[in-house]
């Protein structure tokens, strides 16, 4: 199973880069909208 996460790993290290920014940038968007009530 290691073996296959590895090899996952390897395949989608291009893609990998772009998923984390695109979490990171939709978990940004979640905490602005939930705190955007609060400065109205």
């Amino acid at each position: 199973m290691l073996t296959q996460i590895k090899a996952i790993l390897a395949r989608s290290q291009g893609t990998l880069i772009e998923d984390a920014i695109g979490v990171a940038s939709l978990f940004s968007l979640l905490i602005v909208g939930l705190y955007l009530p609060a400065l109205v």
